[in-house]
């Protein structure tokens, strides 16, 4: 890598493009117009080059139009889940109050608060680094980040409450995760990516769950793999949820909806 002083953009791309960074040219001007001095680019092309995500090199990442922070050790947030904020917006439009489970750095529930008026935003995620990355993302909008498993996370007032309820889960089967790139496999944790044997362990605990926790027609989201997709319908529906499966074919995006019905009216 050049030195400080002799930085210069063909020197970035030259750097990126031979550790095998696809999009050497794109990926240089982020780096150059994120740094601050010829130092600090000179440390993220570094950073870069031994493999770490761009995102967590950048301390940011672009997602449905925020620019979220993203810190080491913490799952980067995907282009295709912006696919799942877009269906639970259309799934419900008016929610007052919102959970994002295995909130990762708190990008999803960051971008439902962005898009709903005044709505409350809860986060919740096993990892404590994934919890202190998703309080500065959710400080804006005067939202809470708990640390601990799943619902045993949450204050119990919301139970009952819930319009919207995203969980972006891993799903990656245990036996297929040494098979993941290597900035998934070696910097972002286990827990955020490892599913169990089928991928559909975390899956059938939120759906478990889920209808304790969201108000009558509210709705769980959450994302899952292609081949996983029936199965995970149907651990929607065993947990008494009305459930549909929505698919975005240029995103390669499977997002799974479950809608708590209404209940029936009484009689007089």
């Amino acid at each position: 890598m050049a030195t400080p002083t002799s930085l210069s953009p063909s020197a970035v791309v030259s750097a990126l493009r031979a550790a095998g960074c696809v999009f050497a040219e794109d990926e240089a001007e982020l780096i150059l117009a994120t740094a601050r001095t010829p130092q600090e680019a000179a440390g993220m092309v570094d950073r870069r080059t031994a493999g770490l995500p761009l995102e967590q090199v950048l301390g940011w990442a672009e997602f449905h139009g925020l620019r979220v922070t993203v810190e080491p050790g913490v799952f980067v947030p995907r282009r295709r889940t912006e696919f799942l904020v877009d269906q639970a917006l259309a799934a419900a439009p008016d929610a007052t109050v919102v959970v994002d489970l295995c909130c990762g750095s708190g990008a999803l529930g960051a971008a439902l608060a962005a898009a709903l008026d005044d709505a409350e935003v809860h986060a919740a995620d096993i990892d404590p680094a994934a919890v202190r990355c998703a309080r500065r993302n959710l400080a804006a909008c005067y939202g809470r980040a708990h640390e601990g498993d799943l619902y045993d996370a949450l204050p119990a007032g919301l139970r009952g409450r819930v319009g919207i309820l995203t969980a972006n889960v891993p799903y990656v089967p245990t036996a297929e995760v040494a098979l993941l790139p290597p900035e998934a496999r070696d910097h972002e944790p286990l827990v955020a990516l490892d599913g169990g044997p089928d991928g559909l362990d975390v899956l059938r605990r939120v759906a478990a769950g889920a209808p304790a926790w969201l108000a009558p027609g509210g709705c769980l989201l959450t994302e899952t793999g292609e081949r996983q997709a029936p199965a995970a319908v149907q651990i929607f529906r065993d947990a008494g949820l009305t459930a549909r499966l929505a698919v975005d074919d240029d995103l390669y995006a499977h997002v799974v909806i479950g809608v708590l019905p209404q209940p029936l009216p009484t009689g007089r």
